[in-house]
């Protein structure tokens, strides 16, 4: 979740580093810190609070030294502190390491490490890390052994000083002693290092979290996130799960570990194809705002030459039509809003190619023992393509022979990567914590591979497809309608932003719609809301009903239409204050709500792509009256990328 930067170059190396943490705030922002190389010695800031908090502290330094590491935490082990904030620096203060991910054996490992002597400042689980390479670089470079205590290391280490420069096609002594740390840990990671003992050096590794390398003309850029070098580079090096590299002022090099020894690897390169209008909010407040109206564009982009001749066609995907049509069991695996997407995909799946469907949550699937078969077709949903329980589900799926299709908004993303085939969002780098454009371009992806299935097992015939794709093309121009007037929205937002909770209802496809709703209400706006089938309000929900109780109900014309309307009686009976997403046209629900938005008319099998809209609305109208950090909500990160 946490968001990394380096830079080796010839500028000076802090203002670049806290412009990189910018760009990767949406990734965490509990806490944040650099740390510089400066003559023979590291520098290191660290602050809480917002990356502005750090850039404000700049000046009081005077950093000069152009190479160092920057990092941006969202905190899991340890509260946010400037004791906390990344980078950790070693005992004597010459390694800084900063890091992503988790170490599962954390307290262990620190447990020996203070034994040995060394002393912790934090009550993170990284620190661990630079521990483990300061005791590794001082066998390699001072002749110390593990029985030696940190004391008679240091002595040691005051008598030699390793060599500076690295030799070609060579890793650096700290590369090395990087190796060595992470032989010892349990875990996820993305860890650079610098050490005061070879200047210009960027030690880097990578175990399931992302790390990408970008050659500059004014020297070497690293970060977890191609957001951080968008505009800085033309192209990255995607290190390889498990890979290493070094990174100097003007040149990288890329090595696997082998049999405890570092080998010569190369890395995989990828073009940075999004325009630097993504990372601009423009006219927009917020970047929520300004992601919510580039839906249309999502929808467009996102089916863009994906029918021809009458036919569904995604060339990513690696099963020819035959051996889709062998299929026999599709499972869908995803987390959060992705989760919501796939609710969706079930029911459009099943309905046009008669192939059982199961949605799983990512989180669980891991953990129990699923029942997969190379017949099964599984298909992991993750708008960063990095999500750790995502990713997991995929690995074990794979184990156990069944065929994986990614659908992710990231290229060369590590879903997109272990997948057998990938379905891109076309929605852009997404800067909001809540996922708005991606959604929809979820739901349109899933869409056409329900499409895709459809026609291969001969359940759709060609006019049938051609006419399906044409109507959720349209959706484009409906979703555009619907961002032209929101005064309902607004209205209705009003009414309830004082509440403490909220139900969301909704049948069939409207259920799923609900789900989301409810999710996007509770991340912006911090209200408790809860989303039900309407049909469940019986079994419990009806309970929470009192006069004033806020009820969003999603009315879209459907063949469970009448059941809905009958459910929002109920709660209207009792005293509900009652918001409903209803069809363009229907002139009876107003008597049941106390406000109603209105959308176009689609095909009920389309209808997510439109309802939600008003949702995500009416969720960030209510944040903003609130008070709210719109793009950056409390306890939330863009990625998850630990359990």
């Amino acid at each position: 979740m946490c968001g990394i930067v380096g830079y080796s170059g010839s500028r000076p190396a802090a203002p670049v580093l806290v412009n990189g943490l910018k760009r990767l705030e949406y990734r965490g922002y509990d806490s944040s810190g650099i740390a510089v190389e400066e003559g023979a010695q590291l520098k290191s800031i660290c602050r809480t609070g917002r990356i502005s908090e750090l850039e404000r502290s700049l000046p009081d330094f005077h950093l000069t030294g152009s190479c160092g590491i920057g990092h941006t935490r969202w905190a899991t082990h340890g509260a946010p502190s400037e004791a906390n904030a990344h980078p950790h620096l070693s005992c004597e203060g010459d390694i800084a390491i900063v890091h992503n991910g988790i170490i599962e054996n954390h307290a262990e490992l620190r447990s020996v490490l203070e034994k040995r002597g060394h002393r912790f400042t934090s009550q993170t689980d990284s620190e661990v890390i630079v521990h483990l390479i300061e005791d590794a670089y001082a066998r390699l470079a001072f002749q110390t052994s593990e029985d030696d205590d940190m004391e008679d290391a240091l002595g040691k280490r005051e008598e030699r000083t390793p060599a500076s420069e690295v030799k070609a096609g060579e890793p650096s002594l700290l590369l090395q002693a990087l190796s060595m740390a992470t032989s010892m840990l349990i875990g996820s990671w993305a860890i650079c290092a610098i050490s005061s003992h070879e200047p210009g050096i960027i030690a880097c590794a990578r175990k399931e979290s992302p790390l990408v390398i970008g050659h500059g003309a004014d020297g070497e850029h690293v970060a977890s996130d191609v957001t951080a070098l968008q505009g800085v580079v033309p192209q990255v090096c995607v290190l390889g799960d498990g890979q290493f590299a070094d990174v100097a002022s003007h040149s990288f090099a890329v090595f696997s570990s082998v049999e405890e020894r570092l080998i010569s690897a190369k890395g995989e390169m990828m073009r940075l194809d999004w325009n630097a209008e993504v990372a601009e909010r423009g006219r927009f407040a917020d970047f929520m705002l300004k992601e919510i109206y580039e839906q249309p564009r999502v929808i467009r982009d996102t089916l863009e030459g994906r029918l021809n001749h009458g036919a569904i066609t995604i060339s990513e995907l690696s099963l020819t039509h035959e051996e889709l049509n062998l299929v026999d069991r599709v499972v869908i695996i995803a987390c959060g809003t992705s989760y919501h997407a796939a609710l969706v995909a079930k029911n459009l799946i099943e309905g046009w190619s008669r192939i059982p469907c199961e949605v799983e949550v990512a989180s669980e699937f891991r953990y129990r023992d699923p029942i997969i078969t190379p017949s099964t077709l599984v298909v992991a949903v993750s708008q960063s393509g990095e999500t750790a329980d995502t990713l997991a589900a995929i690995r074990d799926a794979r184990i156990k022979g069944a065929k994986v299709f990614g659908i992710t908004n990231v290229i060369g993303s590590p879903v997109a990567r272990e997948s057998d085939g990938v379905i891109y969002t076309k929605a852009n780098k997404e800067i909001a914590v809540a996922s708005t454009k991606s959604f929809t371009g979820q739901l349109v992806s899933l869409t056409l591979l329900a499409l895709l299935l459809g026609q291969a097992k001969g359940r759709l015939k060609q006019a049938q497809v051609r006419m399906l794709f044409n109507e959720l093309a349209n959706t484009a121009e409906q979703a555009e309608a619907i961002l032209k007037e929101a005064s309902a929205i607004d209205e209705a937002a009003v009414s309830f932003k004082d509440s403490r909770s909220a139900l969301f209802i909704g049948r069939g496809m409207g259920a799923a719609v609900a789900e989301e709703g409810a999710l996007k209400l509770k991340e912006v706006s911090y209200l408790h809301a809860e989303a039900y089938p309407a049909g469940e309000m019986k079994h419990g929900p009806i309970a929470l009903i009192e006069p004033g109780f806020p009820v969003i109900a999603v009315a879209t014309q459907s063949p469970t239409y009448d059941k809905v309307l009958s459910n929002i009686q109920e709660a209207k009976t009792r005293g509900a204050m009652v918001v409903a997403v209803a069809t363009e046209g229907d002139e009876g629900i107003g008597q049941f709500a106390d406000h109603v938005i209105f959308i176009p008319r689609v095909r009920d099998a389309f209808s997510p792509i439109t309802a939600i809209i008003p949702l995500q609305l009416l969720a960030r109208k209510i944040a903003l009256l609130r008070g709210c950090n719109i793009d950056q909500p409390r306890n939330l990160a863009k990625s998850v990328t630990v359990e």
